[in-house]
């Protein structure tokens, strides 16, 4: 199966195990979260004001690395579900963003 090369994000290698990188996609900004070497990625935005959620280039983590964490407000995520599980968007969740992996390249899905 060919895929579309302008949908391509990065390599599997580019996101840390136990960590996180910044994306940009058609101009959108993305998190991408690497934990047991499972991928994960969201909107970089945080439901309660919309703002990006890192506090440093690539660095959306909590101090061990368990949960995103909102620079903004404190906001607290959990990464395999974007759930917020605490701060102002309590019980929201992040916006999780459809992806593929081919011979170990993301590929970003349809993105609205």
């Amino acid at each position: 199966m060919t895929r579309d090369c302008s949908r391509y994000v990065c390599h599997i290698n580019d996101i840390p195990e136990k960590g996180s990188k910044e994306l940009t996609f058609e101009n959108a900004s993305f998190m991408a979260l690497k934990t047991d070497g499972v991928i994960y990625i969201y909107r970089n935005r945080c439901p309660h004001l919309g703002l990006p959620l890192q506090w440093q280039p690539d660095q959306f983590l909590n101090h061990d690395k368990s949960l995103i964490l909102c620079s903004t407000h404190g906001a607290l995520f959990e990464i395999d579900s974007g759930h917020c599980i605490a701060g102002p968007c309590q019980n929201q969740a992040l916006e999780s963003i459809d992806y593929y992996i081919e011979d170990e390249h993301i590929y970003i899905g349809e993105t609205t």
